[in-house]
């Protein structure tokens, strides 16, 4: 996948807008030293470039019951064929699995899984996960304290 090259001002709004999506153009273009027309013709392309996905509200956790955060290591069996795109389609049904990635290393996949409790974590794992045929281990580590939590991506100067 290509870069594609952000000069300074495309970096300034792509920062301003990681930090508040619901920035009027008009704030955004003075922040960016620009005038709203062009800040607005800016900010529409690189949406339609894709460096800008999509717009959404970060919702609290903790504020709608969701007060357990796990980290689940899991490991598909490999013999005969890969069954990555089995468990791919399972995890993508999952509202529990907020994230997943495939991994390199002894695990092959690191979900983060968002639950009300220890009761919902259990039901999760043995009602969903461990049902899969292909699972053969899962680890799985419990967040204690949120020491860093951001959206915001490090962009290049």
């Amino acid at each position: 996948m290509s870069e594609l090259k952000l000069d300074r001002t495309d970096r300034r709004i792509v920062d301003a807008l990681q930090r508040d999506g619901r920035l009027p153009n008009n704030e955004l273009a003075a922040k960016v030293s620009l005038s709203p027309s062009p800040c607005l013709r800016r900010v529409r392309s690189l949406e339609e470039a894709g460096v800008i996905k999509r717009y959404v509200a970060l919702v609290d956790p903790l504020k709608v019951g969701l007060e357990m955060l796990a980290y689940v290591s899991v490991k598909l069996e490999k013999k005969g064929q890969m069954p990555a795109e089995e468990f791919n389609s399972a995890v993508n049904t999952w509202s529990e699995v907020i994230e997943c990635y495939a991994m390199t290393g002894d695990m092959d996949y690191l979900l983060r899984v968002q639950v009300e409790d220890l009761d919902h974590f259990s039901r999760f794992i043995m009602g969903k996960l461990l049902k899969q045929p292909a699972v053969v281990d899962v680890k799985s580590s419990f967040a204690l304290e949120r020491v860093k939590e951001t959206t915001v991506l490090p962009l290049p100067h």
